[in-house]
């Protein structure tokens, strides 16, 4: 079957007794034994619930993986996979990356004794060099949040298995829609699934999707003794999500490339990040790598005076601090996702003042450009522009 039809057909059949097309929720937080030293399979909630089973067997399934947990957020998913790390461990990690794990990685688990090390992952030589002889992984987001930088997942999981080392990747971006690093060699994903996943800004989940036997078993390990687990409910609505997600992708794409296209004709924008412009630097290889290029664009506008009067027009788009869902976004990654990143280091890996980042939904493009552009429009007034 193609994904799309796995994602649909996600828990159908499941629910033998009643043939419930809609697989139940299980609140159940406990269950009988049939006997001494035996179990149904699920024994307490945490280790295994069957609302929860569904949806982990659908995302391993989706990115071609061998076991999928969900978890409580995408940090206690990234949390989770760095349970396998030992103090004295070093990771690489993409430059640009978002800041919820420059802050988990820097400020919580640098204080359990691993360290970080943040390369720009397209400069193999540069990676080459970062390693160290405590190096275990390489952390990748591709593309990065916000600058959508593209980092050749083949090149970098060949890198990381001649000298042992795990390779990471944060999918949440692309989806397994677009794209799954688990079939470019990658040996594990991760998703805040809050976000494409769920679609509809109103779940919170993480999703992790393993390779292999072994490290499988060493993350069921973390995850349950971690115990920072998807509630059943949770784990429903995000099976619903994802049943939708190949079309949702579809709009949030088209949306997007005719956005990022219309943004780089307006004159209060000086720069605009999206995969899917051809001069865009990481074109070629996303599309080598990837069977689309998502729903997210970055731009910089031409003074950080235009940022305050711009997000206070938008009409249509909605100022806020997340992104994959059905209505538009737009954040400010100075002061929303990026705000724990020391100012020096933002300033370093290009998060500056006068970014913007826009999660394009699947409203109407014209309606989404239209909103964008008077908004802009207004923007100008600080630098004197002139309004189209």
């Amino acid at each position: 079957m193609r994904l799309e039809t796995k994602l649909v057909q996600a828990g159908v059949g499941r629910e033998e007794k009643t043939g419930a097309i809609s697989f139940p929720v299980y609140y159940a937080t406990a269950y009988r034994h049939p006997a001494l030293g035996q179990s149904t399979g699920y024994d307490y909630t945490r280790t295994a619930n069957p609302t929860r089973a569904v949806l982990e067997e659908a995302i391993a399934e989706a990115e071609s993986g061998d076991a999928g947990f969900a978890c409580a957020s995408g940090m206690a998913a990234v949390h989770t996979v760095m349970g396998l790390f030992s103090q004295g461990d070093h990771l690489l990690v993409s430059l640009d990356l978002y800041g919820g794990t420059y802050r988990l990685f820097e400020q919580v688990l640098s204080r359990y004794g691993l360290s970080f090390t943040y390369v720009d992952l397209r400069d193999l030589e540069a990676v080459q060099n970062a390693l160290r002889a405590e190096t275990k992984a390489i952390f990748v987001e591709t593309p990065t949040n916000p600058l959508m930088q593209i980092t050749d997942i083949r090149q970098i999981t060949e890198l990381a298995k001649r000298h042992g080392l795990l390779t990471i990747v944060d999918n949440t971006f692309m989806t397994p829609y677009c794209q799954r690093p688990l079939e470019l060699g990658a040996d594990i994903v991760l998703h805040s699934a809050t976000k494409y996943l769920g679609g509809h800004n109103d779940v919170l989940a993480g999703l992790i999707v393993t390779k292999g036997e072994e490290l499988s078993e060493k993350i069921r390990f973390l995850h349950n003794s971690i115990g920072a687990v998807l509630g059943p409910q949770d784990s429903w609505l995000l099976v619903r999500g994802m049943k939708t997600l190949a079309l949702r992708m579809e709009r949030h794409q088209a949306n997007a490339l005719a956005v990022a296209k219309k943004l780089q004709e307006h004159p209060a924008v000086s720069e605009v990040f999206y995969p899917g412009l051809e001069e865009h630097p990481g074109h070629a290889i996303q599309a080598s790598q990837a069977s689309g290029f998502s729903g997210m664009v970055s731009f910089r506008v031409r003074s950080a005076e235009q940022v305050g009067l711009f997000l206070q027009h938008l009409r249509l788009v909605s100022f806020a601090e997340s992104l994959g869902g059905v209505e538009s976004l737009c954040t400010y990654p100075a002061t929303q996702t990026h705000a724990d990143m020391p100012l020096e280091v933002r300033e370093y890996v290009g998060v500056c003042d006068r970014l913007l980042r826009l999660s394009v939904g699947i409203e109407h493009p014209e309606d989404l450009i239209a909103d964008l552009f008077q908004a802009l429009d207004a923007s100008l007034a600080v630098v004197g522009g002139a309004v189209r």
